[in-house]
């Protein structure tokens, strides 16, 4: 599914008009209707309710403007609340302004703060006349807000999230909820928390982002008439991660019924020091979870008994020069293990001495097959980043936003605050012409950027992964992926959604409280529901 930023939004209408005839104003008038159909199917019908059209500036207030003439063709009784002037607006929503005159639909003017209090008052009054409120219509802002939102605005966006002056009213935002920024889901202030939101021909990366999902409610995408030649004229750079998707990349999960431990992929895990060996641990259960034929762990030799004794499915390579952290001292043994494998994983818990980091940069420039670069890894690669050489083969680098900005040398907040423009720029860094550049910004709508420009949100997960070992699991969910014969990018794309997903079992089941341990335990029922359903 393809999603679209508020300029790529304007482009599409733009060339919908420009080049295909399609007048905008029919295009508003689609979006209306189409939400007013929405309405009432989740809602049931409208007939004798009334319906307080909050409406701001610009075409989303428009689009409120259509959809209270639509619901006052059903029966409804519509009451216009304009935040503005109703005279400065323009165009399209003019000329449903003229229309809503002309037949004297009710309508208020709230332009300053005094008068936001006025507003639980014309409610009242409705009421009063034995009529139930059917809904709140959220059509203040569109796609295109980027300023903070302040004043009577601000204001009533609070009344409406609060509705004390009523018992609760469904909310419906028109496009993206009032006070959200499209493009990147961060909240301008203070933001419509909507039950539905109704977003036109595309949905918007900022409706996954960061937790978004809590503001937007049940989205639904409606068609307003945009051809699909122009979306696909545009070449939309951003998608999201469905289950669809998902499925068609699970294919390769399937195991022919003779096959052997060697026709699915060895992973070699570089992970573990003194302190930390549970995160190379959990790699590794994440890699035999996932359904990795066989699984190797490099490891320094004094904590060997610690992964013989913990993992018995996974076999370990003791390195004599490395005592407690990995040392570069060790390469020659490691360098002749990674020849027979087909994917490696390199940082959780490895510690960021001075010959580890030696060690991370020769994996680095040595290494042909896919390397998933994690945790200290990363952190090794932040501090010693004029030292890092060209790579040898592909690469997928899984930072959480600290590590991030210790890439980027960039604040956490400001990766927050773009987590898209944030993930394209950490996959830039390390962009190679010869080999592929994946990147994987973990958190809520975790993205997965490539080097050729194009990005994906993923949609599984929930906030019960907030807990220690969750990224370890991960990296050994992509590094079998990888190894089983998928190229990077799906290998990343298909790694979070299933990771995603077995939490989303244990969340069903039992709420916040589960382990890293027990989302590696979930994964195989998560790969079996997308394997087994194509």
């Amino acid at each position: 599914m393809k999603l679209t930023t508020a300029l790529e939004m304007q482009h599409l209408d733009h060339s919908a008009s420009k080049d295909f005839g399609i007048p905008s104003i029919v295009l508003m008038e689609n979006a209306g209707l189409g939400t007013v159909r929405m309405i009432e199917r989740v809602l049931g019908p409208s007939t004798n309710t009334f319906a307080l059209i909050f409406v701001g500036p610009g075409n989303n207030g428009g689009d409120g403007l259509v959809i209270g003439r639509h619901l006052h063709q059903r029966g409804c009784h519509p009451v216009f609340i304009f935040l503005m002037n109703p005279d400065s607006l323009r165009g399209d929503a003019a000329v449903n302004l003229q229309i809503i005159t002309k037949l004297r639909l009710p309508f208020h003017v709230i332009d300053n703060p005094a008068r936001v209090e006025t507003i639980p008052i014309l409610f009242k009054q409705f009421e009063t006349r034995g009529l139930p409120c059917y809904s709140i219509v959220d059509a203040i802002f569109g796609i295109g807000l980027s300023r903070e939102v302040t004043n009577h605005f601000a204001d009533t966006i609070r009344l409406i999230n609060k509705q004390e002056f009523a018992p609760r009213v469904p909310v419906v935002s028109v496009d993206t909820p009032s006070g959200m920024n499209s493009d990147t889901g961060k909240i301008l202030g203070t933001c419509v928390r909507a039950d539905y939101t109704a977003t036109y021909c595309c949905a918007k990366p900022g409706h996954f982002i960061h937790g978004s999902t809590s503001w937007t409610g049940k989205l639904e995408i409606i068609d307003i008439g945009i051809p699909p030649e122009v979306i696909e004229q545009h070449n939309l750079k951003t998608e999201l991660v469905t289950a669809k998707k998902v499925r068609n990349l699970a294919k390769n999960l399937i195991r022919e019924k003779a096959s052997h431990k060697g026709n699915h992929g060895h992973v070699l895990i570089i992970a573990g020091s003194k302190g930390k060996t549970g995160a190379a641990i959990l790699a590794a259960k994440g890699a035999l979870r996932s359904g990795a034929g066989l699984v190797s762990l490099c490891v320094p030799h004094n904590l060997n008994s610690i992964f013989e004794i913990s993992l018995p499915e996974a076999m370990t390579i003791p390195l004599p020069q490395s005592n407690g952290f990995f040392s570069i001292g060790d390469w020659d043994l490691i360098k002749q293990n990674i020849l027979s494998k087909q994917a490696i994983i390199v940082g959780p818990g490895i510690g960021t001495e001075t010959k580890t980091a030696e060690l991370v940069f020769s994996l680095y420039g040595t290494v042909k097959c896919p390397l998933i670069i994690d945790a200290d890894a990363l952190n090794l690669i932040a501090r010693y980043r004029d030292k890092l050489p060209e790579p040898a083969g592909p690469r997928i680098f899984t930072p959480h936003p600290r590590e991030l900005s210790r890439l980027l040398n960039i604040s956490v907040e400001t990766i927050q605050n773009n987590r898209l423009e944030a993930a394209a720029q950490g996959c830039d860094l390390f962009k190679n012409s010869s080999h592929k550049t994946v990147l994987v910004l973990k958190g809520a709508g975790t993205i997965i950027a490539a080097g050729d420009g194009t990005a994906s949100i993923n949609t599984s997960g929930n906030p019960g992964m907030a807990t220690g070992g969750m990224g370890d699991v991960l990296s050994g969910v992509i590094g079998t992926l990888a190894g089983i014969g998928l190229d990077s990018l799906s290998s990343a794309i298909a790694g979070v959604y299933l990771h995603g997903s077995a939490a989303d079992q244990l969340y069903k089941e039992r709420g916040v409280g589960f382990s890293a341990t027990e989302v590696a335990d979930a994964i195989p029922l998560a790969v079996k529901q997308y394997s087994e359903s194509l």
